[in-house]
C-alpha cells in the first residue's frame, strides 16, 4: 500500500455560529493527486489553510507524514509547498531572482535553472515580474511552490483567469509533478480540471465531505444514466408537457437536457410531443453524465454559486 502523508481526523473551524469546517475528515496517499471542489462558502480553503498552518484549528488531529505534530513544525513546513490564490511577489524582480529569493529561505532548494525549465520559463527568466502575462506568472507561483523540493504541494486554484491554452499548459506540469512522485493537493472551481488530474476528489458542502472517490466511483455512486440534450425550432415558449418532465432544465439559451436511463424511451416521448404540440427537435445530443452533474445533483448549485 501506498504511504499516507497527509491524514486529517474529525477538523472543526467556528466563525461564531457559523460551523465553517464541521468535522472533516480524509487521508492522502503519496504520489496522489487530490481535488477538492465545493460551492463558495463550503469550508475547502479554511480546510487547506488550517493543513498549511495558516489558519489555527479550534480541534481535530492533522498528521503529516506519520507524526501528529500539536502544531506544525519548521520540519513540516520544509516538505510543503504551497501556491496562494494570489501570490504577490517583487515587481521588478526577475524570475530568475525570484526563485533565487524564495530558495533562499530553506534549507534545501532545487537549482533556478531546473525550475525554469520544469515550468518551461526559459525565455522569461531574465524578465521582470511585472511584464508576465497570467499563465506566465502562475507557472511561476506553482515554481515557488516546489522551490523547496517538497513532498506535498498545495495548488490553490492555480488556473483561475487563465486562457484555455495556458490551462492546459500548467495542467502538463502539474501532472509532471506527480511523475516526481509528488502528492499534489488542489482546490478549483473547474470540473474538467479535477476529471483530468485528480486520483480521488473530494466533494464539500456547509463544511462538511458529502462526497468523496474517483471520477468513476462519483459518477457510479449518484447513477449510470445519460443525457439527452436538445434545442427547439419554437420561440415563443417551452412547451409546457417538456416541463413536466422529470429532470427537465435549459442548460443555456434554447438548449435543453434531459437525464435518462432510457435513451430511446426518453427521444420517443419528446419526439411524440414535438408532433403534438407542432414544433421540431434539433441538434441533438447523447452524452454521459460527467463531474458537473454530479456536483449539482449532490449539492444542488453550481460550483460558482
Amino acid at each position: 500500500m501506498s504511504e499516507c502523508v497527509l491524514k486529517v481526523t474529525d477538523l472543526k473551524k467556528r466563525y461564531g455560529e457559523v460551523r465553517a469546517v464541521d468535522g472533516i475528515s480524509f487521508e492522502v496517499k503519496k504520489g496522489d493527486v487530490l481535488a477538492i471542489l465545493g460551492p463558495n462558502g463550503a469550508g475547502k480553503s479554511t480546510t487547506v489553510e488550517m493543513i498549511e498552518g495558516l489558519r489555527k484549528k479550534d480541534s481535530g488531529e492533522i498528521e503529516y507524514f506519520g507524526e501528529k505534530p500539536v502544531h506544525i513544525t519548521k520540519e513540516v513546513k520544509e516538505r510543503m509547498g504551497v501556491q496562494l490564490q494570489k501570490s504577490a511577489f517583487l515587481d521588478n524582480l526577475t524570475v530568475k531572482e525570484t526563485l533565487e529569493f524564495f530558495g533562499g529561505l530553506y534549507k534545501k532548494a532545487l537549482k533556478s535553472s531546473e525550475l525554469i525549465d520544469m515550468m518551461s520559463l526559459g525565455e522569461k527568466q531574465k524578465s521582470k515580474v511585472k511584464n508576465l502575462s497570467g499563465g506566465q506568472l502562475q507557472r511561476l507561483a506553482v515554481a515557488v511552490s516546489i522551490v523547496n523540493d517538497p513532498d506535498i504541494v498545495f495548488l490553490d486554484e492555480p488556473t483561475t483567469g487563465l486562457d484555455p491554452q495556458a490551462r492546459r499548459m500548467l495542467w502538463e506540469k502539474i501532472e509532471n509533478l506527480k511523475v516526481q512522485g509528488k502528492t499534489v493537493i488542489i482546490t478549483t472551481h473547474y470540473m474538467e480540471e479535477a476529471e483530468v488530474l485528480a486520483d480521488e476528489i473530494i466533494i464539500f458542502d456547509h463544511g462538511k465531505i458529502i462526497a468523496r472517490g474517483t471520477l468513476q466511483e462519483l459518477l457510479d455512486s449518484v447513477s449510470k444514466g445519460k443525457y439527452v440534450e436538445f434545442s427547439l425550432d419554437k420561440v415563443d415558449g417551452i412547451p409546457e408537457e417538456l416541463k413536466k418532465i422529470e429532470g427537465f432544465k435549459e442548460i443555456e439559451k434554447n438548449r435543453y437536457s434531459l437525464p435518462t436511463e432510457d435513451v430511446e424511451k426518453t427521444l420517443s416521448i419528446i419526439f411524440n410531443i414535438s408532433h403534438k404540440e407542432n414544433f421540431y427537435i434539433e441538434n441533438i445530443t447523447i452524452r454521459k453524465m460527467n463531474l458537473e452533474d454530479v456536483f449539482l445533483v449532490l449539492t444542488g448549485r453550481s460550483l460558482r454559486d
